[in-house]
């Protein structure tokens, strides 16, 4: 049950139009819940990843030969529009963004436009979810296992380089993805042994203009790492549950708002907005 306190949107949300999302999460399902959150918007950001790609995207040039693991499949335009359309004119009260969640934007820049050109969205967010081995996009998670700090240390790095080479998205999500996966359990991870990474990081978003996302489904950024996007210029940070159920839209909101609250983030311009600085 939705409390008294100020709701922000959810910006992250996952139904069965993603590869990795199962049938019953449903439009109408998530919408029912951010409505019972109290939420004033909801985005669906579907994971837009590629097993195939374009001739002129970097990837080809960079000679990447293929993705592991490939089980990703293109998002259903046309039924996710209609889905879309149906909860829009079910829920008036509730605004409902459409989005995808863009992986390796900077490796994809042609596939994804092409697909923005015969779907555009409203809400786009990039996501790093692998790195380059040995010609291949290998997910992140497989390589943790054999070096877990170094593994960090490049995927920062990588985020880095995809801020700077890509501007189709507007909200930087999970910034510390890896982290869901730390061998030995999420308590093991420090933030701080990382913290100069972090913060080259935060300093390219801040100076592109960009959002943070504070993402509730990984373990949540604490104070100290949100205070470093802050200290290094960043204006706005965004609220992602990252729900691949309908049950998890809105989740962990009001924690959220307290660690932004105590960084020095307060809500935006009005109810739908970014919360700034």
């Amino acid at each position: 049950m939705a409390s008294d306190r100020v709701r922000p949107p959810d910006n992250h949300v996952h139904t069965h139009f993603s590869w990795d999302t199962p049938e019953t999460s449903t439009m109408r399902r998530a919408c029912e819940r951010a409505v019972a959150e109290g939420l004033p918007a909801i985005a669906f950001t579907e994971h837009l990843d590629f097993t195939v790609w374009l001739e002129e995207d970097r990837a080809t040039a960079d000679g990447l030969r293929d993705r592991h693991p490939a089980q990703q499949t293109p998002i259903d335009v046309e039924a996710y529009a209609a889905e879309l359309e149906e909860c829009r004119d079910r829920f008036p009260d509730l605004r409902i963004l459409s989005g995808v969640e863009t992986g390796e934007p900077h490796l994809f820049a042609a596939s994804i436009a092409a697909h923005l050109r015969a779907a555009p969205a409203d809400r786009v967010l990039g996501s790093l979810h692998s790195l380059v081995d040995d010609g291949r996009l290998v997910g992140v998670t497989r390589l943790l296992w054999s070096e877990a700090a170094g593994t960090m240390r490049r995927y920062l790095a990588e985020l880095d380089d995809m801020i700077d080479s890509s501007d189709v998205f507007q909200v930087l999500a999970h910034c510390d993805f890896p982290r869901r996966y730390s061998p030995g359990g999420t308590h093991k991870f420090a933030e701080k042994d990382f913290e100069e990474e972090y913060r080259t990081v935060f300093r390219a978003l801040a100076s592109s203009g960009r959002a943070l996302e504070i993402n509730t489904s990984s373990p949540l950024s604490s104070v100290d790492q949100i205070r470093w996007f802050h200290d290094e210029g960043g204006d706005a940070v965004s609220f992602g549950s990252d729900a691949h159920q309908p049950g998890r839209v809105g989740d962990k909101f009001d924690l959220t708002v307290d660690i932004l609250e105590a960084a020095g983030f307060r809500p935006g311009r009005d109810r739908f907005d970014f919360w700034r600085r």
